[in-house]
C-alpha cells in the first residue's frame, strides 16, 4: 500500500493559480488540476486510492472522483477491479516522447552523446533545468554496473549534480544564487553542500573551468563531470555530463580523463544546433 506523508499542507502540494498574487485570466485550473492528479504519482506512490489521491493533490474527493474518471477515460489512469487502486497507464510515455521528438537540443545531441558514450565506456547523459531541477531527458547507460535508479524523466537538485552547476555557472550570478536560495539544501549524503555560499563557491570553480565536477553528492559511489550548452546568446539550454562509479576512478583520474572529452561534445553541440 502506497505510504503518504501527512503533515503537507494543500497549498504546498498545489501550485499557485497564479505569481505574485494576482489571477492569471487565461489559466485553465481544470487542467493545471487534471496534472496535479497525474503528477500525485511517482515510484513511491505507483497505486493509489481515491481518498489517497484526494490527500495528495488537494482536492476534495468529489473532484478527485471527477478528474480520475475523466483521464480513465482518456487512457491516462488505469483502476484495478479488486482494489478499486489507480495507476498510470502507459500512454503517459506518449508525452515524453513528443518532447523528445519535437526538441532540436535532443535530436542535435544524440549523435555526440552516442559517441562519448562508446568512447568511454560509461553512462552519459543530456539534462536540462527545471526550476530548481534538472531534468534527465536523454540517457545511454554504461556497460559496467552502475545502479543509481536514475531513468528519463528523473529530476534531482541542480545545486549538488554536475549537470546542475554546470548550467548555473553560465547564468548571470544573481540568477544562479536566486536558483539555489529557491533550492532545498538539505543533505543527501555527507559530501552535499549545506549552504548557499558553499554552492556558489562551486558554481564560481565550475565557471572558471568551463565544466563541473561533483563526487557522492546527492549518491554514494556516483560522480560526475559535466559541461553546459548555450544558445547564441550564451544562454545555458542544458547540460552534457559523463557519470561513473568511484570504483572505477579516482576523482583527479576522471577530471583528467574526462573533463575535456565533455567540454569538447558540449561546445561542438552549442555550435551546430542554438
Amino acid at each position: 500500500m502506497a505510504i503518504i506523508k501527512k503533515g503537507t499542507s494543500a497549498a504546498k502540494r498545489a501550485p499557485a493559480d497564479a505569481s505574485n498574487g494576482s489571477r492569471d485570466l487565461l489559466m485553465v485550473n481544470s487542467v493545471e488540476k487534471a496534472f496535479r492528479v497525474l503528477r500525485a504519482f511517482d515510484g513511491s506512490r505507483p497505486s493509489l486510492s481515491l481518498s489517497e489521491i484526494a490527500e495528495v493533490t488537494g482536492l476534495d474527493v468529489s473532484a478527485t472522483q471527477r478528474f480520475t474518471h475523466s483521464l480513465l477515460k482518456l487512457g491516462y489512469l488505469e483502476k484495478d477491479a479488486a482494489s478499486r487502486r489507480f495507476g498510470l497507464t502507459v500512454k503517459v510515455l506518449e508525452l515524453g516522447q513528443s518532447y523528445a521528438r519535437a526538441n532540436p537540443l535532443v535530436k542535435h545531441a544524440i549523435p555526440y552523446l552516442l559517441h562519448l558514450n562508446k568512447e568511454t565506456e560509461e553512462t552519459v547523459n543530456l539534462t536540462v533545468l527545471n526550476e530548481t531541477d534538472i531534468v534527465f531527458v536523454v540517457r545511454f547507460l554504461s556497460r559496467h554496473l552502475f545502479n543509481t535508479d536514475v531513468v528519463i524523466g528523473t529530476r534531482l537538485p541542480a545545486y549538488c549534480t554536475a549537470p546542475g552547476r554546470a548550467i548555473l555557472s553560465r547564468l548571470p550570478s544573481d540568477e544562479a544564487e536566486a536558483i539555489i536560495s529557491s533550492s532545498d539544501l538539505r543533505p543527501r549524503t555527507s559530501h552535499t553542500p549545506r549552504t548557499v555560499a558553499d554552492v556558489m563557491g562551486k558554481v564560481a570553480r565550475a565557471a572558471a573551468k568551463g565544466y563541473a565536477l561533483q563526487v557522492e553528492e546527492y549518491f554514494y559511489g556516483d560522480m560526475s563531470v559535466s559541461a553546459a550548452l548555450v544558445d547564441a546568446r550564451g544562454r545555458p539550454v542544458g547540460a552534457i555530463n559523463i557519470g561513473m562509479a568511484t570504483t572505477r576512478y579516482t576523482p583527479e583520474e576522471m577530471e583528467a580523463r574526462f573533463a575535456p572529452m565533455v567540454v569538447a561534445a558540449a561546445r561542438s553541440v552549442s555550435d551546430i544546433s542554438l
